[in-house]
């Protein structure tokens, strides 16, 4: 049988469960909302401004 030596005494703190985290905002929910809504339009808007970039430098060089 094993026997721990090391912490034996004082013994531990009683197990109490962890208090629940606070919950957002109805402001913080608004701007997580709008914050992920923008990155999901970048999602679709950045690449595509991206070509454009591409392409109007490939008609500068006249390439």
């Amino acid at each position: 049988m094993f026997v721990d030596f090391q912490n034996g005494w004082p013994p531990p703190e009683p197990w109490e469960p962890k208090p629940k985290p606070p919950r957002m905002t109805k402001r913080a929910e608004t701007l997580t909302t709008w914050i992920i809504g923008f990155n999901l339009a970048m999602l679709v808007i950045g690449p595509l401004a991206g070509v454009t970039l591409f392409d109007a430098l490939r008609v500068l060089w006249g390439k």
